[in-house]
């Protein structure tokens, strides 16, 4: 059943979450979406909010409660939670605009900071994985120099220009993301308004660049020198600290899980970008685009419920830290119940006294 009328342009997405749906003169075809778009992933993403939010509150407690200083890659992860936080905090109200027919009625402001919290957790996660890969990399491949620059100070400070630089890569999501009335679907939409199609493709290719190829290039330098310098000790029989093996093995968790959650939302996206230079025009990839552009956002959102998943099964230090705190809160719990147990045993005791004189 079509959701949305015929003739519609080219570029037009609705379900897009960075979606630039502009007025101008691409080609036209009949872009349908089904009506499981409408019943099926308003459920589909509050349930994975639920889950989102639940879990990765869970490993932000375990890594700020734990008695023991959080290590460099835990401290990575840990943002990494955050980000996967604020997303998911985010999505039922997006979920809430797509049951309605993607009628925006939340107001321009709630408009700009969803869009602005999908986007943060994109940049953010996939340079918060930068850091990790480079920190794996430097403690296995480089082990002599790891000392001056392996140190929670500089991880903290990595973290914090990565949040920095990902509010950068959002700038046109803050200037150009806005709420207007679309006339012939007669609903009002929160969308990427871009003033011109220059502005528009510059946006695209320097996110793209920045928010994609870059580090994905780092990531896959990094992944593949990991793996080397593991094969290599294993040849020569070298033991690699037990430690170290146990992070690098979360890490290259982490990473598959991200590249198949993301990229193949990232490469949709390139062919978008071609989409909107009209170098794309036959119906057909239009609207296999189109289906494939609806369904890998929501594959990608996943990958926030996956990462904490992942801290628990592969993790061996991670359910060290878990067991310790909850060994933690039970000594605590212990404790206190005695000093009541003893501050209510020497006030019947003074009672008893006060009674017998």
């Amino acid at each position: 059943m079509a959701l949305l009328p015929t003739s519609v342009p080219a570029n037009f997405s609705t379900a897009d979450m960075y979606g630039d749906q502009n007025d101008t003169n691409y080609t036209q075809c009949d872009l349908e979406l089904n009506e499981w778009h409408i019943t099926l992933i308003p459920v589909y993403s509050l349930l994975i909010a639920v889950l989102g939010i639940v879990l990765n509150v869970f490993v932000l407690m375990v890594f700020f409660l734990h008695k023991k200083a959080c290590t460099m890659a835990e401290i990575y992860l840990s943002n990494m939670a955050a980000a996967d936080f604020i997303l998911m905090a985010f999505l039922p109200f997006w979920a809430v605009y797509v049951a309605n027919k993607f009628n925006w009625t939340l107001g321009n402001p709630l408009c700009s900071l969803v869009s602005l919290s999908i986007s943060m957790n994109t940049y953010c996660s996939i340079y918060f994985l930068v850091l990790i890969s480079i920190d794996r990399y430097v403690a296995l491949v480089h082990p002599l120099s790891q000392d001056g620059m392996r140190r929670p100070k500089y991880a903290k400070l990595g973290c914090l220009l990565v949040w920095c630089f990902g509010l950068f890569l959002n700038v046109p999501t803050l200037v150009y993301r806005e709420v207007k009335y679309v006339d012939f679907l007669n609903v009002h939409m929160c969308y990427l308004n871009y003033p011109t199609f220059t502005v528009h493709l510059v946006c695209d290719v320097m996110q793209m660049t920045f928010g994609f190829f870059v580090p994905i290039s780092i990531i896959s330098f990094c992944t593949v020198r990991i793996i080397q310098a593991l094969k290599n000790r294993l040849i020569v029989g070298l033991n690699t600290k037990k430690a170290e093996h146990k992070a690098t093995t979360l890490v290259l968790a982490v990473l598959l899980a991200f590249m198949i959650c993301w990229v193949p939302f990232h490469v949709v996206k390139i062919f978008t970008m071609f989409m909107y230079a009209e170098v794309i025009t036959d119906c057909t990839l239009l609207r296999i685009l189109h289906i494939c552009n609806n369904m890998f956002i929501y594959i990608a959102f996943f990958n926030s419920v996956l990462n904490p998943i992942l801290y628990v099964i592969v993790g061996k230090n991670f359910r060290k830290k878990v067991r310790e705190l909850f060994k933690q809160w039970s000594i605590k719990r212990t404790i206190t119940f005695n000093t009541m147990s003893t501050r209510s045993k020497i006030f019947r005791s003074v009672q008893t006294s006060n009674a017998s004189r």
